[in-house]
């Protein structure tokens, strides 16, 4: 197979199964007093200082999780429930609507259960938030924004947000904010004291770590109402008996993604140009969305090295998918299933694109294992695929009218 969907989980790294399968043979529960668990937990806080180190933060702001959307949920309903219990009045969240739905749908069960006020920040045609636009949403009421979340770069079309920027407007305004950074890792220069959010979500298998762990950077500052309630364990922020293995794992993926960003990225991003180029040439009418990451934002790229997100008029973009699958090459399109019903990607309608042109997208993400050989393949196959998925398209529409 061709794999070109580490957007939405990579390879385990060999280093990580290694250091895995080795924790796995020692056991021990880190919460217990006997001698298996103090070694148990000496492992889980070298791992923590490890983690701490890779990530611009201290020791004591690393909370483990099961991975992206627990800290997602943790970060936005413990900020929110902790600020509206200090201030009853502080109901409104800022948040951008290209979100993933990790932050959507926990913002609106905030919103239909517990009196959230949801404000949604307007983003470019990049699918950008930019600081002139939260800091004229935090005007309009600085006294009730609870929150705001806004993540680092979008896992659709790729587009990185100028969180540092982001942050100083939330902090001029004393709000807190979150940053879900699980795309960021491995590509951007992810740094969580230089950033200036509050609180940052991580999860490990998008970086070659293993799926089910992960973590939020959160400042000793913020307060966070736990989601998980027992044994007390991680500041008495996220109870739970923790994974010991899947936190070694992590800390090795992680920092194999931060030694070798630079050099990766640079790779990524001449495969990625390679693949547009090569698509482009072969097929007609095709749509390049996002940044087109000529630029920088927070001393990175201005869109992910390792994305490459296509829309092909013309074609429903679940046809391409299984048109491409069948010729050994996996990706993925741009759009959410909900309840057995195809939609277009709530990404792009946000961007502006017409619904029925976002139905044909397609989003093709590199990763540690990509070679040239991938993007020739995907090349080899592309051509004889959008046609394919034009005719059938143009049939059905017929058989329509």
């Amino acid at each position: 197979m061709t794999y070109l969907d580490h957007a939405a989980t990579t390879p385990v790294l060999p280093s990580v199964v290694e250091a895995m399968t080795a924790a796995m043979a020692q056991g021990g529960n880190a919460s217990s007093l006997h001698t298996s668990g103090r070694a148990a937990r000496r492992r889980v806080e070298e791992a923590r200082e490890s983690l701490a180190r890779d990530l611009g933060a201290r020791p004591s702001e690393v909370i483990f999780t099961s991975g992206g959307t627990e800290s997602d949920n943790l970060a936005v309903a413990g900020i929110y429930r902790a600020r509206v219990r200090e201030n009853p009045g502080r109901c409104r969240i800022l948040a951008s609507p290209t979100e993933h739905h990790a932050v959507l749908d926990v913002l609106e069960y905030l919103e239909q259960c517990e009196g959230a006020v949801l404000g949604w920040l307007e983003v470019d045609d990049y699918g950008r938030v930019h600081a002139d636009t939260l800091a004229a949403a935090i005007a309009e009421n600085p006294a009730d924004v609870a929150l705001v979340t806004v993540m680092w770069a979008n896992n659709e079309v790729g587009t990185v947000n100028p969180i540092r920027e982001l942050a100083q407007v939330a902090h001029g305004a004393k709000i807190p904010m979150h940053t879900d950074a699980v795309q960021a890792l491995g590509q951007l220069p992810v740094d969580f004291g230089r950033c200036g959010a509050d609180a940052m979500t991580i999860t490990g298998h998008k970086v070659g770590g293993p799926t089910g762990v992960g973590l939020l950077l959160l400042s000793r500052e913020v307060s966070v109402v736990p989601i998980l309630h027992g044994g007390g364990q991680e500041r008495g922020v996220r109870s739970g008996t923790l994974d010991v293995a899947g936190i070694i794992g992590l800390a090795v993926a992680v920092a194999d993604a931060q030694a070798n960003r630079v050099e990766r990225a640079l790779f990524l991003a001449g495969l990625r140009d390679d693949l547009i180029a090569g698509v482009t040439e072969l097929v007609e009418d095709v749509v390049v969305a996002g940044d087109p990451g000529q630029s920088l934002v927070d001393g990175g790229p201005s869109r992910l090295p390792g994305n490459a997100h296509l829309r092909f008029p013309g074609c429903e973009g679940d046809s391409l998918l299984m048109l491409l699958d069948a010729r050994g090459i996996e990706c993925s399109t741009g759009s959410a299933c909900t309840a057995g019903v195809a939609r277009p990607s709530h990404v792009l309608l946000a961007m502006g694109v017409p619904e029925q042109e976002a139905r044909g997208a397609l989003r093709f993400s590199l990763g540690h294992t990509s070679t040239e050989a991938d993007v020739a393949a995907l090349l080899g196959a592309i051509g004889p695929v959008v046609e394919r998925a034009r005719k059938a398209a143009m049939a059905g529409a017929r058989r329509r009218s």
